[in-house]
């Protein structure tokens, strides 16, 4: 018998979300970003999911030749562009659209004899200070990409900083929106900005294109929970209690004793550590739910077991079922609880975890 934790990812909440994504931004064309092996969903399942949309973005370049051999012969966009020749030319001949960011990937991309010709999107920095060109020089780069051969069409991307807390932000959505078309004036080409914060709360922004991630897997990029905005999970993380302990006031459990009883308690041990991705550093309190009804971890996260609170809950015991996240219980408030962002929770699910699919 296998060990009894599952990660079960909805298809059909892949699909829906995705519908809700389109639904913001009506009169764009949409990438439906795949990075990080779809947020540790699968790239084969992605596929399925996301199969309405328009491109697929990601950063590995081996993903994106994974997803020509999964049969996907729609677009494809390296977020990052590519990292060495090899992966300009393998791109070229794929078909595979390329961002260009820095000197050093415009230089590799003039000085290689493609033949093929590449859609290249040239990234501009408005004010994340990660990748991207500055503004000021931006018609230069522009002018120099249209000198390759090779380049079929030039598009432009940026990214946001703060389009989820924009009310409070240093740098407002609306400030790297104008920093955006100030830089691109008079020059032809699609234009992407929104992410799943912008696609979702700034309409205003989207562009040709939007490229929504977080937000098709069921989790909101936002303080807001993704309920509120119509999205469903897309993976539950399933187990089982597997053993039980009845301990008194003063009792401690777990590791260093973090967690010490104020009167009769029963302990449901569950199958789920820090070595399947849940993260070690969840406090006491974090919510768990088992038969469906809600209830707390106590005690520190060990690498293959949490223990939980099983008092409030009759009937609890051995083989009673544990969500740690998704149906019922969102990841976004599982990963408020533990300091992190469902982002982290869903790419961190281990690959001894067993996957499973429904929809």
């Amino acid at each position: 018998m296998p060990r009894p934790l599952v990660a079960t990812v909805d298809i059909a909440a892949l699909k829906h979300n995705l519908d809700v994504a389109r639904a913001h931004a009506p009169g764009a064309r949409t990438w439906a970003v795949v990075k990080a092996n779809a947020y540790g969903h699968g790239l084969e399942r992605a596929v399925r999911g996301f199969a309405a949309a328009d491109g697929l973005g990601l950063i590995e370049p081996e993903g994106a030749l994974a997803l020509r051999r999964l049969g996907w012969n729609k677009r494809i966009l390296l977020l990052e562009g590519c990292f060495d020749t090899e992966d300009l030319m393998q791109s070229a001949q794929h078909g595979v659209d390329i961002v260009v960011h820095s000197p050093e990937q415009l230089a590799m991309l003039e000085q290689t004899q493609l033949t093929q010709a590449v859609d290249v999107h040239l990234k501009i920095n408005t004010g994340m200070n990660r990748l991207g060109f500055a503004p000021a020089v931006c018609r230069d780069i522009h002018a120099r990409l249209r000198a390759i051969p090779a380049v079929r069409s030039i598009s432009f991307i940026t990214h946001f900083a703060n389009a989820d807390e924009d009310a409070h932000a240093v740098l407002p959505a609306a400030e790297q929106r104008a920093r955006f078309e100030s830089a691109i004036a008079g020059l032809g080409g699609e234009r992407c900005l929104s992410n799943s914060a912008a696609d979702l709360l700034h309409a205003d922004c989207a562009g040709d294109w939007v490229r929504p991630g977080i937000m098709l897997y069921g989790a909101t990029p936002s303080a807001g929970s993704a309920a509120s905005f119509g999205l469903r999970p897309a993976m539950t993380l399933r187990s089982e209690i597997i053993g039980v302990q009845h301990i008194d006031r003063g009792d401690a459990v777990g590791y260093g004793s973090t967690f010490v009883a104020d009167g009769p308690m029963t302990i449901g041990v569950v199958a789920c550590g820090y070595a399947d991705g849940y993260p070690r550093h969840a406090p006491n309190g974090t919510p768990v739910l088992v038969n469906g009804v809600r209830t707390r971890m106590v005690g520190r996260v060990s690498m293959d077991m949490i223990t939980v609170d099983l008092t409030p809950i009759a009937q609890a015991g051995v083989g009673s079922e544990v969500v740690l996240w998704g149906e019922g219980l969102p990841i976004d408030e599982v990963a408020r609880a533990a300091g992190t962002v469902g982002y982290e929770l869903m790419c961190a699910v281990a690959p001894r975890v067993r996957m499973a699919e429904i929809g």
